[in-house]
């Protein structure tokens, strides 16, 4: 054999490397998301998104909850029969309102019970989401968000104060037309939630949290926590199956660097010793 026939062995090998290990991963993906549909006897639907990936030239993209995605849960739901339970596994950052109303009423109208999974975040759109389950289940670092309508970069509550607090004739013409767009945006966004709660809340009830929720009560990236949503009264049941956890770890964050966070994967315990740790014979 040639060098140059080790060269284009060689060369073959690596083209085929990263195919191939994309195909093992979407099979162990696959396996687990039917391992879990056994055991919960459910049908599982993923919504994730990496916020940032190095794209072509090092560029970042952002992924968010877009049309095609509600196009494609929809279609998952409507695949799935009327009493089957869904299980809905959530990471993203939010997204379009109308995306993520589509989804979040699609899931309110199935007759099954809906369960919705959030391992790391599920801040704005993936919130609204949430909202349409009959339980949450949230790891214990988990996070939701406030679901406060922006207008582009701006605050749609924000804009609203501008009004409030100077004089009209000191408000320019496309301040105004904001605020008015303000104003509708976040009567349509509380109009839903408060839908999306009737359901398991009194109309009391619902009407507060969409209020809290969707009028600038916090900033807009400010996590609420698991104690934070339970004190809210959301419909937290209880942690991520261990399960959900063990299928993100599938979902791992593409980069082109070497990562920022490095450990021995598996878990550790007092009195474990750390693989190729010397053994301690007592103390001194």
């Amino acid at each position: 054999m040639s060098v140059l026939d080790v060269f284009w062995i060689f060369f073959m090998l690596s083209a085929l490397q990263p195919i191939l290990r994309q195909r093992f991963l979407e099979a162990a993906r696959q396996r687990l998301i039917a391992l879990i549909e056994r055991q919960r006897t459910s049908r599982v639907i993923l919504l994730v998104h990496r916020q940032e990936t190095m794209g072509l030239l090092g560029f970042p993209i952002y992924r968010f909850i877009d049309i095609q995605d509600s196009e494609e849960v929809l279609r998952a739901i409507e695949l799935t029969d009327p009493q089957t339970p869904i299980d809905l596994v959530l990471h993203t950052p939010g997204g379009l309102v109308l995306a993520s109303q589509q989804i979040a009423r699609a899931l309110k109208r199935h007759p099954g019970k809906v369960t919705v999974h959030v391992p790391h975040y599920a801040m704005s759109g993936g919130t609204l989401i949430a909202l349409a389950a009959d339980e949450i289940l949230m790891s214990p670092n988990a996070v939701l968000g406030p679901v406060d309508p922006q207008l582009g970069p701006k605050p749609a509550a924000s804009v609203l104060k501008v009004i409030e607090r100077k004089p009209i004739a000191e408000v320019d013409d496309e301040t105004i037309i904001l605020a008015d767009q303000a104003e509708k945006a976040i009567q349509q966004v509380r109009e839903c939630v408060a839908e999306l709660l009737t359901e398991h809340y009194p109309e009391e009830d619902a009407q507060r949290l969409a209020a809290t929720l969707s009028e600038g009560t916090w900033t807009h990236d400010h996590p609420i926590t698991r104690e934070r949503a339970e004190a809210l009264k959301l419909r937290v049941a209880g942690p991520t199956p261990p399960e959900v956890m063990r299928l993100m770890s599938l979902y791992a964050q593409p980069i082109r660097r070497a990562g920022a966070v490095e450990y021995l994967p598996e878990p550790r315990r007092p009195g474990r010793r750390a693989p190729g740790a010397p053994a301690r014979t007592g103390r001194r």
